[in-house]
Protein backbone atom coordinates (compact mmCIF):
# COMPACT_ATOMS: atom_id res chain seq x y z
CA UNK A 1 0.00 0.00 0.00
CA UNK A 2 2.53 2.45 1.21
CA UNK A 3 5.52 1.25 -1.63
CA UNK A 4 5.50 3.92 -2.96
CA UNK A 5 5.84 6.38 -0.34
CA UNK A 6 8.46 4.22 1.29
CA UNK A 7 10.56 4.40 -2.23
CA UNK A 8 10.39 8.19 -2.06
CA UNK A 9 11.79 8.50 1.70
CA UNK A 10 14.69 6.03 0.79
CA UNK A 11 16.17 7.80 -2.33
CA UNK A 12 16.32 10.98 0.15
CA UNK A 13 18.63 12.07 3.42
CA UNK A 14 16.95 15.38 3.72
CA UNK A 15 13.33 16.77 4.02
CA UNK A 16 10.59 19.08 4.12
CA UNK A 17 7.39 18.39 4.93
CA UNK A 18 4.52 21.24 4.31
CA UNK A 19 1.07 21.10 4.42
CA UNK A 20 -1.54 23.60 3.13
CA UNK A 21 -1.64 27.25 3.84
CA UNK A 22 -3.71 27.90 7.39
CA UNK A 23 -2.93 24.49 8.55
CA UNK A 24 -5.58 22.77 10.85
CA UNK A 25 -4.79 19.81 12.87
CA UNK A 26 -4.87 17.08 10.66
CA UNK A 27 -2.04 18.54 8.76
CA UNK A 28 -0.05 19.34 11.58
CA UNK A 29 -0.89 15.87 12.91
CA UNK A 30 0.63 14.19 9.87
CA UNK A 31 3.94 16.39 9.32
CA UNK A 32 4.23 15.50 13.61
CA UNK A 33 3.89 11.55 12.61
CA UNK A 34 5.78 11.55 9.64
CA UNK A 35 8.88 13.54 11.16
CA UNK A 36 8.73 11.15 13.73
CA UNK A 37 8.85 8.50 11.25
CA UNK A 38 12.25 10.30 9.58
CA UNK A 39 13.62 10.59 12.97
CA UNK A 40 13.35 7.02 13.24
CA UNK A 41 14.84 6.09 9.90
CA UNK A 42 17.76 8.53 10.59
CA UNK A 43 17.08 11.22 7.76
CA UNK A 44 16.93 14.77 8.28
CA UNK A 45 14.26 16.68 7.89
CA UNK A 46 12.45 20.46 8.94
CA UNK A 47 9.06 21.40 8.73
CA UNK A 48 8.50 24.47 7.11
CA UNK A 49 4.56 26.08 6.65
CA UNK A 50 3.66 29.01 4.75
CA UNK A 51 1.44 30.32 7.99
CA UNK A 52 2.66 30.06 11.61
CA UNK A 53 0.40 27.36 13.71
CA UNK A 54 -2.57 28.54 15.18
CA UNK A 55 -2.10 29.33 18.52
CA UNK A 56 -4.95 26.88 19.86
CA UNK A 57 -3.18 23.99 18.20
CA UNK A 58 0.36 24.58 19.71
CA UNK A 59 -0.13 21.69 22.38
CA UNK A 60 -0.02 19.48 19.00
CA UNK A 61 4.15 21.25 18.70
CA UNK A 62 5.26 20.23 21.85
CA UNK A 63 8.96 20.20 20.55
CA UNK A 64 8.50 23.63 18.75
CA UNK A 65 9.95 22.26 15.25
CA UNK A 66 7.27 23.68 13.17
CA UNK A 67 8.62 26.36 11.50
CA UNK A 68 7.17 29.49 9.48
CA UNK A 69 8.53 30.31 5.98
CA UNK A 70 11.75 32.63 5.85
CA UNK A 71 12.75 32.59 1.84
CA UNK A 72 16.26 34.23 3.65
CA UNK A 73 16.34 31.26 5.98
CA UNK A 74 15.02 28.04 4.37
CA UNK A 75 15.92 29.01 0.36
CA UNK A 76 19.08 27.33 0.59
CA UNK A 77 18.01 24.40 2.35
CA UNK A 78 15.62 23.47 -1.06
CA UNK A 79 17.86 22.34 -2.94
CA UNK A 80 19.36 19.66 -0.93
CA UNK A 81 15.86 18.58 0.05
CA UNK A 82 13.26 16.08 -0.79
CA UNK A 83 9.23 18.22 -0.64
CA UNK A 84 6.71 16.39 1.09
CA UNK A 85 3.27 18.31 0.65
CA UNK A 86 0.76 16.62 3.34
CA UNK A 87 -2.58 17.20 3.60
CA UNK A 88 -3.56 18.65 0.30
CA UNK A 89 -3.83 17.19 -2.94
CA UNK A 90 -3.16 20.40 -4.46
CA UNK A 91 0.03 21.94 -4.81
CA UNK A 92 -1.20 25.11 -5.49
CA UNK A 93 -2.59 25.32 -2.03
CA UNK A 94 0.69 25.46 -0.10
CA UNK A 95 0.77 29.40 0.02
CA UNK A 96 4.61 30.91 -0.22
CA UNK A 97 5.68 27.10 0.05
CA UNK A 98 4.70 26.90 -3.45
CA UNK A 99 7.68 28.77 -4.36
CA UNK A 100 9.69 25.69 -3.08
CA UNK A 101 8.08 22.90 -6.09
CA UNK A 102 10.52 22.95 -9.06
CA UNK A 103 13.67 23.73 -6.43
CA UNK A 104 13.41 20.80 -4.39
CA UNK A 105 15.31 17.77 -5.65
CA UNK A 106 11.47 15.70 -6.07
CA UNK A 107 8.24 16.38 -4.54
CA UNK A 108 5.44 14.21 -3.03
CA UNK A 109 1.82 14.61 -2.14
CA UNK A 110 0.77 12.47 0.90
CA UNK A 111 -2.84 12.97 1.42
CA UNK A 112 -6.94 11.75 1.70
CA UNK A 113 -8.79 15.10 -0.24
CA UNK A 114 -9.83 14.21 -3.76
CA UNK A 115 -7.58 15.31 -6.14
CA UNK A 116 -7.44 18.62 -7.32
CA UNK A 117 -8.39 18.86 -10.91
CA UNK A 118 -5.38 21.50 -11.64
CA UNK A 119 -2.18 19.03 -9.82
CA UNK A 120 0.09 17.30 -11.39
CA UNK A 121 2.33 16.09 -8.45
CA UNK A 122 2.89 12.54 -8.28
CA UNK A 123 2.13 11.07 -5.10
CA UNK A 124 -0.04 8.88 -2.56
CA UNK A 125 -4.05 10.50 -2.69
CA UNK A 126 -6.02 7.71 -0.55
CA UNK A 127 -9.77 9.61 -0.56
CA UNK A 128 -11.59 7.02 1.24
CA UNK A 129 -9.11 7.95 4.24
CA UNK A 130 -11.04 9.72 6.59
CA UNK A 131 -7.53 12.12 7.86
CA UNK A 132 -4.23 12.47 6.27
CA UNK A 133 -3.01 11.53 9.92
CA UNK A 134 -4.81 8.67 9.73
CA UNK A 135 -2.70 7.51 6.92
CA UNK A 136 1.06 8.13 8.58
CA UNK A 137 -0.50 6.36 11.59
CA UNK A 138 -0.48 3.48 8.91
CA UNK A 139 2.71 4.17 7.18
CA UNK A 140 4.40 4.16 11.00
CA UNK A 141 3.16 0.82 11.55
CA UNK A 142 3.49 -0.43 8.34
CA UNK A 143 6.92 0.21 8.90
CA UNK A 144 6.83 -1.24 12.38
CA UNK A 145 7.18 1.46 14.19
CA UNK A 146 5.91 2.72 17.75
CA UNK A 147 5.72 6.32 18.41
CA UNK A 148 5.78 8.41 21.55
CA UNK A 149 3.01 9.93 23.34
CA UNK A 150 3.82 13.52 22.34
CA UNK A 151 3.51 12.12 18.53
CA UNK A 152 0.66 9.99 18.99
CA UNK A 153 -1.13 13.44 20.39
CA UNK A 154 -0.52 14.85 17.44
CA UNK A 155 -2.31 12.06 15.66
CA UNK A 156 -5.26 11.55 17.72
CA UNK A 157 -5.65 15.40 17.43
CA UNK A 158 -5.62 14.99 13.62
CA UNK A 159 -7.84 12.21 13.31
CA UNK A 160 -10.55 13.62 15.60
CA UNK A 161 -10.69 17.45 14.20
CA UNK A 162 -10.99 15.97 10.31
CA UNK A 163 -13.83 13.48 11.44
CA UNK A 164 -15.79 15.62 13.63
CA UNK A 165 -15.01 13.74 16.60
CA UNK A 166 -15.72 10.62 14.27
CA UNK A 167 -18.92 12.15 13.35
CA UNK A 168 -17.71 12.69 9.57
CA UNK A 169 -19.45 10.19 6.55
CA UNK A 170 -15.69 8.77 6.16
CA UNK A 171 -15.17 7.54 9.41
CA UNK A 172 -14.56 3.63 9.30
CA UNK A 173 -13.67 0.96 11.40
CA UNK A 174 -10.16 1.91 9.46
CA UNK A 175 -10.37 5.09 11.37
CA UNK A 176 -11.26 3.54 14.31
CA UNK A 177 -8.60 0.88 14.25
CA UNK A 178 -5.56 3.68 13.39
CA UNK A 179 -7.20 5.50 16.43
CA UNK A 180 -6.71 2.49 19.18
CA UNK A 181 -3.15 2.71 18.03
CA UNK A 182 -2.37 6.25 18.98
CA UNK A 183 -4.53 5.03 22.59
CA UNK A 184 -1.75 2.46 22.93
CA UNK A 185 1.39 4.71 22.18
CA UNK A 186 -0.04 7.01 24.95
CA UNK A 187 -2.81 9.23 23.44
CA UNK A 188 -4.73 10.92 26.16
CA UNK A 189 -8.41 11.86 24.93
CA UNK A 190 -9.53 14.21 27.40
CA UNK A 191 -6.81 16.39 27.40
CA UNK A 192 -6.82 16.24 23.57
CA UNK A 193 -10.75 16.86 23.80
CA UNK A 194 -9.98 20.43 26.02
CA UNK A 195 -7.06 21.40 23.81
CA UNK A 196 -9.53 21.56 20.59
CA UNK A 197 -12.80 21.96 22.28
CA UNK A 198 -12.15 24.05 25.52
CA UNK A 199 -9.50 25.94 25.05
CA UNK A 200 -10.79 28.88 22.76
CA UNK A 201 -10.13 32.73 24.09
CA UNK A 202 -12.75 35.38 24.41
CA UNK A 203 -11.94 37.43 21.82
CA UNK A 204 -13.38 34.35 19.54
CA UNK A 205 -16.60 33.35 21.36
CA UNK A 206 -17.18 37.65 20.25
CA UNK A 207 -16.30 36.32 16.75
CA UNK A 208 -18.96 33.54 17.29
CA UNK A 209 -21.66 36.35 18.07
CA UNK A 210 -20.67 38.56 15.47
CA UNK A 211 -21.00 35.65 12.98
CA UNK A 212 -24.02 34.47 14.12
CA UNK A 213 -25.79 38.35 13.94
CA UNK A 214 -24.52 38.07 10.17
CA UNK A 215 -26.92 34.42 9.94
CA UNK A 216 -29.20 34.69 6.87
CA UNK A 217 -30.87 31.80 5.49
CA UNK A 218 -32.05 31.43 1.74
CA UNK A 219 -33.71 28.48 0.02
CA UNK A 220 -36.55 28.08 2.05
CA UNK A 221 -33.64 27.65 5.27
CA UNK A 222 -31.65 24.98 3.25
CA UNK A 223 -28.92 27.37 2.86
CA UNK A 224 -27.17 29.42 6.21
CA UNK A 225 -24.53 32.21 5.17
CA UNK A 226 -22.93 33.93 7.45
CA UNK A 227 -19.87 36.59 6.75
CA UNK A 228 -17.16 38.35 8.37
CA UNK A 229 -15.24 40.80 7.40
CA UNK A 230 -11.91 42.82 8.52
CA UNK A 231 -13.84 44.84 10.67
CA UNK A 232 -15.10 41.97 12.81
CA UNK A 233 -11.70 40.91 13.37
CA UNK A 234 -10.40 44.12 14.40
CA UNK A 235 -13.19 45.07 16.83
CA UNK A 236 -13.24 41.50 18.03
CA UNK A 237 -9.80 40.95 18.61
CA UNK A 238 -9.80 37.68 17.00
CA UNK A 239 -6.87 35.87 14.81
CA UNK A 240 -8.33 35.10 11.59
CA UNK A 241 -7.47 31.16 12.28
CA UNK A 242 -10.10 31.49 14.86
CA UNK A 243 -12.95 31.71 12.66
CA UNK A 244 -12.44 27.90 11.55
CA UNK A 245 -15.28 26.27 13.64
CA UNK A 246 -18.01 28.88 13.26
CA UNK A 247 -18.96 27.24 9.84
CA UNK A 248 -20.97 24.04 11.61
CA UNK A 249 -22.88 26.03 13.60
CA UNK A 250 -26.20 26.66 11.48
CA UNK A 251 -26.02 22.57 10.39
CA UNK A 252 -27.57 21.85 13.96
CA UNK A 253 -30.45 23.16 12.37
CA UNK A 254 -32.42 20.50 10.79
CA UNK A 255 -33.54 22.51 7.86
CA UNK A 256 -30.07 23.61 7.31
CA UNK A 257 -28.41 21.21 4.40
CA UNK A 258 -25.53 23.62 3.70
CA UNK A 259 -23.13 26.04 5.59
CA UNK A 260 -21.38 28.71 4.40
CA UNK A 261 -18.73 30.88 6.18
CA UNK A 262 -17.95 34.19 3.67
CA UNK A 263 -14.55 35.42 5.81
CA UNK A 264 -12.46 38.46 5.03
CA UNK A 265 -9.05 38.48 5.95
CA UNK A 266 -7.09 41.68 6.96
CA UNK A 267 -4.96 41.45 3.97
CA UNK A 268 -8.40 42.04 1.85
CA UNK A 269 -8.50 38.16 0.97
CA UNK A 270 -11.61 36.92 0.53
CA UNK A 271 -12.01 32.97 1.61
CA UNK A 272 -15.02 30.73 1.83
CA UNK A 273 -16.13 27.77 4.07
CA UNK A 274 -18.59 25.22 3.02
CA UNK A 275 -20.23 22.24 4.99
CA UNK A 276 -22.55 19.77 4.12
CA UNK A 277 -25.14 17.43 5.68
CA UNK A 278 -24.31 15.01 2.37
CA UNK A 279 -26.71 16.06 -0.16
CA UNK A 280 -24.63 18.17 -2.27
CA UNK A 281 -20.90 17.62 -2.46
CA UNK A 282 -19.07 20.64 -1.76
CA UNK A 283 -15.73 19.89 -2.78
CA UNK A 284 -17.06 19.87 -6.57
CA UNK A 285 -18.52 23.40 -5.86
CA UNK A 286 -14.83 24.84 -4.15
CA UNK A 287 -13.17 23.01 -7.05
CA UNK A 288 -15.33 25.44 -9.28
CA UNK A 289 -13.38 28.42 -7.65
CA UNK A 290 -10.02 26.62 -7.41
CA UNK A 291 -10.61 24.93 -4.28
CA UNK A 292 -10.99 21.58 -2.65
CA UNK A 293 -11.74 19.44 0.02
CA UNK A 294 -14.24 16.64 1.59
CA UNK A 295 -17.49 15.80 -0.13
CA UNK A 296 -19.12 17.34 2.98
CA UNK A 297 -16.38 19.85 3.96
CA UNK A 298 -14.14 22.14 1.57
CA UNK A 299 -13.04 26.18 1.20
CA UNK A 300 -11.62 28.11 -1.76
CA UNK A 301 -10.09 31.63 -2.27
CA UNK A 302 -11.84 33.94 -3.89
CA UNK A 303 -10.82 36.89 -5.88
CA UNK A 304 -14.21 38.50 -6.44
CA UNK A 305 -15.44 40.43 -3.48
CA UNK A 306 -17.29 39.31 -0.71
CA UNK A 307 -20.79 40.28 -2.18
CA UNK A 308 -20.15 38.54 -5.58
CA UNK A 309 -18.70 35.87 -4.27
CA UNK A 310 -21.70 35.39 -1.99
CA UNK A 311 -23.80 35.95 -5.38
CA UNK A 312 -21.91 33.53 -7.18
CA UNK A 313 -22.34 30.69 -4.77
CA UNK A 314 -25.47 30.98 -3.92
CA UNK A 315 -26.70 30.31 -8.04
CA UNK A 316 -24.43 27.74 -8.03
CA UNK A 317 -26.10 25.85 -4.93
CA UNK A 318 -29.23 27.04 -5.26
CA UNK A 319 -29.28 25.21 -8.70
CA UNK A 320 -27.76 22.21 -6.90
CA UNK A 321 -30.65 21.90 -4.59
CA UNK A 322 -33.39 22.30 -7.92
CA UNK A 323 -31.27 19.45 -9.47
CA UNK A 324 -32.26 17.27 -5.96
CA UNK A 325 -35.69 17.78 -5.96
CA UNK A 326 -36.33 17.04 -9.91
CA UNK A 327 -34.39 13.59 -9.19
Amino acid sequence: MFTDVVSFINRHESFLLTTHDTPDADGIGAQIVLAAVLRELGKKFRIVNSNPIPPYLRFMDHDSVIECWDKKKHTPLVSSSALFALDTSDEYHIGTMWDTLKKAKETFILDHHEKGPHSNLPGFIDPTAASSSELVVELASFMGMNLDPQTATAAYAGIVDDTGFFAYPKTSVRTFRNTIKTLEWGADPNYIYRQLMESASIESLLLTKQALTNLEFHSQKRIAVMTLSKDDLLQTGAGYEEAEQIVNIPLKAKEVEISMLIKEKPSGEIRCSLRSKGKINVSKIAQEFGGGGHVTAAGFRSSLSMERTLNRLLGILEDKLAEIEKK
